[in-house]
C-alpha cells in the first residue's frame, strides 16, 4: 500500500505489544484529551458504557491485556474501538465526538470495546510532522520511557491507529474489528494492515462496500496525501481495483460517474439510481457484483452523509438525496449473509453540527443502527431473510 498509510510494522513479544498497545489506545470514551470537568464527564461515561467489566482503580493495560486473552480464545473475534479524529476533515470539524454519541446509544458495549486511539488534535498523519514537533510530542506523551524507545512511537491519531491495528492483528489473529470515526480519514489506518499483510495476488478476493455522498477517489487534496477526501483512492489501488470496490449513495462529485469508473475501475450505484429501490433488491444487486467478481471477504465503510440528510443531518457535508437507514441496512444485512465481512466502520456522525436537536437525534439514531447491523455481519450473524 502506498506511503499515506501505515509505518512498517515491527514485531514484538506480548509483553511489549501490549505495552505499546496501551500507549496507544485510552479507555473507551477517553481518546479526546480533556481537563477539569471534562475528563471527569468522560471517566463518567466509560463506567457506564463499560459496566462491571471496568474498574478504574486498575491500570488499563491490565484490563487491555485481559480484553485481548478473551478475544483471542474466541472462534471468531469481534471488537470494536474508536479513533475521535476529525483533523482529516476538510469542511467543517465535529465528528471526533461521534464515537461517545454512538456509545451512549448502544447502552452497555455490546462486544468488547478496545478503547480510543488517542488523539492530539492539532496532529493528523506522521508524515505531516517535522521530525522536532515528533520529538516535542513524543516527550510529552511518554516521559516515562528512555528516549530511544519514545523515538520509535507514533504521535499522529492515523499513526497510532496504523501501528495499532498491525499490532491488534499480531494479538489476535483474524480480529474482526469495527471502528467508529471521527471523520472518513480513519479509514485508511484501519484498512492498511488489511491490505498490506497480503500480497497482491491473495487480494484477488477482497471487496469494500463503501457508502458515501461522496467518492473520496482523490490521490490528494491541496497536496495532502491522505484525507477524508483521498483514503479510498489508496484503499483501491492497494486492492487491485476490478470493480472490488463497489460506491453506493454518491451524488456530490464534480465528475460524473463514468470518469471514476472508467478511470479507477471502481462501480458506483449513485443516489438517483437507488431512489425508490427495495432495500433487498439493492443488496441483491450489491451481492450479484462482487459475486460475480470472486470476492469472498468484505470490509464495509460507512459514510453517514452517504445516507439521506433527513436522516444524517449531523455530519459535516449533509446531501439530500441519499439512501434511507433501510436501505443501507439491508445492503449491510446482505453483504455479512453472502460474504466474509472481516472489518467495518461508522465514520462522520458528528451530533453538534446539526442546531435542530431532533435532526441531530435522528442521526445519532442511524448511526447506532448502522453499528449494531455492522457487528451482525462481522459476527456472521445476518441472515439472507433479514435482508427483505
Amino acid at each position: 500500500m502506498s506511503q499515506p498509510f501505515a509505518p512498517a510494522p515491527r514485531s514484538l513479544g506480548r509483553d511489549a505489544l501490549v505495552d505499546e498497545l496501551s500507549r496507544y489506545l485510552r479507555p473507551p470514551g477517553q481518546g479526546i484529551h480533556a481537563v477539569s470537568t471534562g475528563r471527569a464527564e468522560l471517566a463518567r461515561q466509560t463506567a457506564a458504557y463499560l459496566g462491571p467489566s471496568w474498574n478504574p482503580e486498575e491500570p488499563w493495560r491490565a484490563h487491555l491485556a485481559r480484553a485481548l486473552d478473551s478475544l483471542g480464545a474466541e472462534s471468531t473475534p469481534v471488537a470494536m474501538w474508536a479513533i475521535p479524529s476529525d483533523t482529516g476533515a476538510g469542511i467543517v470539524r465535529g465528528a471526533a465526538r461521534g464515537p461517545e454519541a454512538i456509545r451512549a446509544g448502544l447502552g452497555q458495549a455490546p462486544v468488547v470495546d478496545l478503547g480510543d486511539v488517542f488523539s492530539i488534535p492539532q496532529l493528523l498523519d506522521e508524515a505531516m510532522l517535522a521530525e522536532s514537533q515528533r520529538h516535542r510530542c513524543q516527550d510529552a506523551l511518554w516521559p516515562d520511557l528512555p528516549e530511544a524507545r519514545r523515538r520509535q512511537l507514533m504521535v499522529s491519531p492515523m499513526g497510532m491507529a496504523a501501528r495499532a491495528r498491525a499490532l491488534l492483528l499480531e494479538a489476535v489473529p483474524g480480529l474482526r474489528l469495527m471502528t467508529l470515526g471521527g471523520d472518513h480519514t480513519v479509514s485508511g489506518p484501519v484498512l492498511a494492515p488489511l491490505l498490506e499483510a497480503e500480497s497482491a495476488e491473495s487480494r484477488l478476493d477482497l471487496g469494500i462496500v463503501h457508502f458515501d455522498a461522496h467518492t473520496d477517489l482523490l490521490p490528494s487534496r491541496l497536496g495532502i496525501d491522505l484525507c477524508f477526501a483521498t483514503w479510498a483512492y489508496h484503499a483501491n489501488v492497494a486492492l487491485g481495483g476490478g470493480e472490488r470496490m463497489i460506491q453506493l449513495g454518491i451524488r456530490a462529485s464534480g465528475r460524473g460517474r463514468s470518469h471514476w469508473e472508467a478511470d479507477l475501475d471502481v462501480r458506483q450505484l449513485w443516489g438517483d439510481e437507488c431512489e425508490g429501490v427495495p432495500g433487498g433488491e439493492l443488496a441483491a444487486r450489491v451481492v450479484e457484483h462482487l459475486r460475480a467478481r470472486g470476492v469472498t471477504r468484505v470490509y464495509l465503510s460507512n459514510d453517514i452523509d452517504g445516507t439521506d440528510a433527513h436522516w444524517a443531518a449531523a455530519c459535516g457535508t449533509p446531501e439530500p438525496g441519499g439512501l434511507r437507514p433501510e436501505q443501507v441496512e439491508a445492503v449491510i444485512r446482505g453483504v455479512g449473509a453472502s460474504f466474509d465481512v472481516i472489518g467495518a466502520d461508522l465514520v462522520e456522525l458528528a451530533p453538534g453540527l446539526s442546531l435542530d436537536v431532533e435532526a441531530s437525534r435522528r442521526s445519532v439514531e442511524t448511526a447506532v443502527r448502522y453499528t449494531r447491523e455492522s457487528l451482525a455481519a462481522l459476527a456472521g450473524e445476518s441472515s439472507p431473510k433479514s435482508s427483505e
